[in-house]
Protein backbone atom coordinates (compact mmCIF):
# COMPACT_ATOMS: atom_id res chain seq x y z
CA UNK A 1 0.00 0.00 0.00
CA UNK A 2 1.37 3.31 -1.08
CA UNK A 3 1.67 6.30 1.51
CA UNK A 4 -0.84 8.20 -1.26
CA UNK A 5 -3.81 5.51 -0.49
CA UNK A 6 -2.95 5.50 3.61
CA UNK A 7 -3.49 9.19 3.87
CA UNK A 8 -6.44 9.61 1.45
CA UNK A 9 -7.34 6.96 3.71
CA UNK A 10 -7.17 8.30 6.85
CA UNK A 11 -8.46 11.85 5.11
CA UNK A 12 -11.74 9.41 4.29
CA UNK A 13 -12.11 8.04 7.87
CA UNK A 14 -11.47 11.65 9.23
CA UNK A 15 -14.26 12.94 6.75
CA UNK A 16 -16.57 10.03 7.96
CA UNK A 17 -16.28 11.26 11.95
CA UNK A 18 -16.14 14.81 11.56
CA UNK A 19 -19.75 14.26 10.22
CA UNK A 20 -20.87 11.85 12.60
CA UNK A 21 -20.33 14.33 14.92
CA UNK A 22 -22.14 17.14 12.94
CA UNK A 23 -24.70 14.87 12.72
CA UNK A 24 -24.75 14.60 16.68
CA UNK A 25 -28.98 14.48 17.25
CA UNK A 26 -29.63 10.81 15.47
CA UNK A 27 -31.69 8.35 16.54
CA UNK A 28 -32.56 4.75 15.24
CA UNK A 29 -35.17 4.28 12.26
CA UNK A 30 -36.21 1.26 12.99
CA UNK A 31 -35.15 -2.67 13.74
CA UNK A 32 -32.26 -3.93 12.14
CA UNK A 33 -31.99 -6.88 9.92
CA UNK A 34 -30.41 -9.04 7.74
CA UNK A 35 -26.51 -8.43 9.37
CA UNK A 36 -27.05 -4.46 8.71
CA UNK A 37 -26.80 -2.10 11.74
CA UNK A 38 -29.20 0.11 10.15
CA UNK A 39 -29.50 3.32 8.93
CA UNK A 40 -29.53 6.24 11.25
CA UNK A 41 -31.56 9.14 10.87
CA UNK A 42 -30.37 12.75 11.16
CA UNK A 43 -31.90 15.96 10.74
CA UNK A 44 -28.55 18.13 9.58
CA UNK A 45 -27.13 18.66 6.15
CA UNK A 46 -23.60 18.49 4.74
CA UNK A 47 -22.39 18.64 1.22
CA UNK A 48 -19.34 16.60 0.22
CA UNK A 49 -17.06 17.05 -2.92
CA UNK A 50 -15.02 14.10 -4.12
CA UNK A 51 -11.42 13.16 -3.05
CA UNK A 52 -8.81 11.34 -5.16
CA UNK A 53 -9.30 7.61 -3.88
CA UNK A 54 -13.18 7.91 -3.93
CA UNK A 55 -15.25 6.33 -6.36
CA UNK A 56 -17.23 9.34 -7.68
CA UNK A 57 -20.00 9.19 -9.72
CA UNK A 58 -22.98 11.43 -10.33
CA UNK A 59 -25.01 8.13 -12.47
CA UNK A 60 -28.69 8.01 -11.85
CA UNK A 61 -28.84 4.67 -11.52
CA UNK A 62 -32.34 2.70 -11.62
CA UNK A 63 -34.73 2.52 -9.00
CA UNK A 64 -34.87 -1.45 -9.23
CA UNK A 65 -31.66 -2.34 -7.28
CA UNK A 66 -29.37 -2.56 -9.80
CA UNK A 67 -25.98 -2.92 -8.81
CA UNK A 68 -22.92 -1.04 -10.92
CA UNK A 69 -19.97 -3.16 -11.69
CA UNK A 70 -17.75 -0.58 -9.85
CA UNK A 71 -15.72 -2.66 -7.07
CA UNK A 72 -13.53 -1.27 -4.72
CA UNK A 73 -11.00 -2.15 -2.62
CA UNK A 74 -10.95 -2.11 1.06
CA UNK A 75 -8.99 1.34 0.81
CA UNK A 76 -11.21 3.03 -1.28
CA UNK A 77 -14.39 5.11 -0.75
CA UNK A 78 -17.65 4.94 -2.34
CA UNK A 79 -19.39 8.29 -3.21
CA UNK A 80 -22.25 7.98 -5.39
CA UNK A 81 -25.57 9.83 -6.62
CA UNK A 82 -28.22 7.24 -7.62
CA UNK A 83 -31.86 8.55 -8.22
CA UNK A 84 -31.32 11.68 -6.10
CA UNK A 85 -29.28 9.62 -3.19
CA UNK A 86 -25.78 10.14 -2.87
CA UNK A 87 -23.90 7.62 -0.70
CA UNK A 88 -20.52 8.27 0.56
CA UNK A 89 -19.54 4.78 2.38
CA UNK A 90 -16.30 3.51 3.17
CA UNK A 91 -14.96 0.55 5.38
CA UNK A 92 -13.52 0.77 8.76
CA UNK A 93 -11.47 -2.76 9.40
CA UNK A 94 -10.39 -1.88 12.64
CA UNK A 95 -14.33 -2.20 13.74
CA UNK A 96 -15.20 -4.30 10.50
CA UNK A 97 -18.14 -2.41 9.90
CA UNK A 98 -18.56 0.03 6.37
CA UNK A 99 -19.58 3.29 7.57
CA UNK A 100 -21.08 6.67 5.83
CA UNK A 101 -23.74 8.61 4.96
CA UNK A 102 -26.52 8.95 2.66
CA UNK A 103 -28.30 12.22 1.73
CA UNK A 104 -31.15 12.99 -0.18
CA UNK A 105 -30.15 15.54 -3.15
CA UNK A 106 -33.62 16.38 -4.40
CA UNK A 107 -35.76 18.79 -3.64
CA UNK A 108 -38.33 16.09 -2.96
CA UNK A 109 -39.24 13.40 -0.70
CA UNK A 110 -37.34 10.26 -1.42
CA UNK A 111 -39.06 6.69 -0.30
CA UNK A 112 -38.15 4.05 1.38
CA UNK A 113 -34.19 4.92 0.82
CA UNK A 114 -32.12 1.75 1.65
CA UNK A 115 -28.30 0.36 0.92
CA UNK A 116 -26.81 -2.71 0.27
CA UNK A 117 -23.01 -3.54 0.47
CA UNK A 118 -21.52 -6.43 -1.86
CA UNK A 119 -18.15 -8.00 -0.94
CA UNK A 120 -15.99 -9.96 -3.08
CA UNK A 121 -17.05 -12.90 -1.46
CA UNK A 122 -20.53 -13.29 -2.57
CA UNK A 123 -22.06 -12.02 0.83
CA UNK A 124 -24.94 -8.84 0.74
CA UNK A 125 -24.32 -6.85 3.99
CA UNK A 126 -27.93 -5.48 4.35
CA UNK A 127 -30.37 -4.36 2.97
CA UNK A 128 -30.45 -1.61 5.92
CA UNK A 129 -33.98 -0.32 7.10
CA UNK A 130 -35.70 1.58 4.19
CA UNK A 131 -36.51 5.36 5.71
CA UNK A 132 -38.12 8.11 4.05
CA UNK A 133 -35.84 11.07 3.28
CA UNK A 134 -37.03 15.12 3.61
CA UNK A 135 -35.17 17.12 0.90
CA UNK A 136 -31.69 17.89 1.84
CA UNK A 137 -31.66 14.98 4.89
CA UNK A 138 -28.57 13.52 5.77
CA UNK A 139 -28.66 9.63 7.20
CA UNK A 140 -25.99 7.70 8.68
CA UNK A 141 -25.53 4.27 7.60
CA UNK A 142 -23.35 1.69 9.12
CA UNK A 143 -23.25 -1.85 7.95
CA UNK A 144 -21.31 -4.76 10.07
CA UNK A 145 -19.18 -7.04 7.86
CA UNK A 146 -19.29 -10.64 8.59
CA UNK A 147 -16.21 -12.45 9.62
CA UNK A 148 -15.11 -13.74 6.41
CA UNK A 149 -12.07 -12.09 4.46
CA UNK A 150 -12.54 -9.91 1.04
CA UNK A 151 -10.69 -8.23 -1.01
CA UNK A 152 -13.14 -5.80 -2.94
CA UNK A 153 -16.94 -4.54 -2.94
CA UNK A 154 -19.37 -2.36 -4.06
CA UNK A 155 -22.66 -0.52 -2.47
CA UNK A 156 -25.56 1.06 -3.09
CA UNK A 157 -28.42 3.18 -2.38
CA UNK A 158 -31.76 2.04 -3.22
CA UNK A 159 -35.07 4.09 -3.77
CA UNK A 160 -38.33 3.16 -4.55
Amino acid sequence: MNHLTTALTAIGVILITLVSIGCGNDSEAGEHSGGSEGIEQSGSEHSSGSEAGEHDGESEGSEDGEESGTQLTVNETFNEVRAGARLILSYDSTDNVFKGTVENTTNSTLRRVRVEVHLSTGIELGPTTPVDMAPGQVTKVELTATGDSFTTWNAHAEVN
